[in-house]
């Protein structure tokens, strides 16, 4: 993302493309997002297309051209949109600090442990 460039959640069929996109090793035809789709509803392959179109355009998704059809990939990491939505928590004038209390105090211990080693870990790699 850019600066001041923002991202709002995705909406229900944009999370399901990017689910299953996340989860596939390699490119994705628009046909294999919308067969994996529609064993849970039906949709139409229009449908998934355009939102894949667009998921292109705000630069979520790549293409390659295969033929007559595209193949699709992530751009960013499911881990990179859920750190542009925490950031956008923190540029919506919310206490930065007293978020991120609440957001420790509701880690279970094992997360408040992987926390401290990867601050750990961040700060090392930032001392010369």
């Amino acid at each position: 993302m850019t600066s001041g460039e923002t991202v709002r959640g995705f909406g229900e069929l944009e999370s399901a493309i990017m689910e299953f996109v996340w989860s596939t090793d390699g490119p994705v035809l628009v046909r294999d997002v919308r067969d994996a789709i529609n064993a849970e509803r039906p949709i139409a392959r229009t449908s998934v297309h355009t939102v894949m179109e667009i998921l292109h355009r705000k630069g979520w998704l790549t293409r390659a051209r295969d033929g007559r059809a595209y193949r699709y990939t992530a751009v960013r990491s499911r881990e990179d949109y859920a750190a542009s939505l925490i950031d956008q928590v923190f540029s919506s004038g919310a206490d930065r600090t007293a978020t991120l209390v609440k957001l420790v105090e509701q880690m279970d211990p094992a997360e408040a442990d992987e926390l401290r080693t990867a601050l750990a870990a961040a700060k090392t790699a930032r001392t010369p």
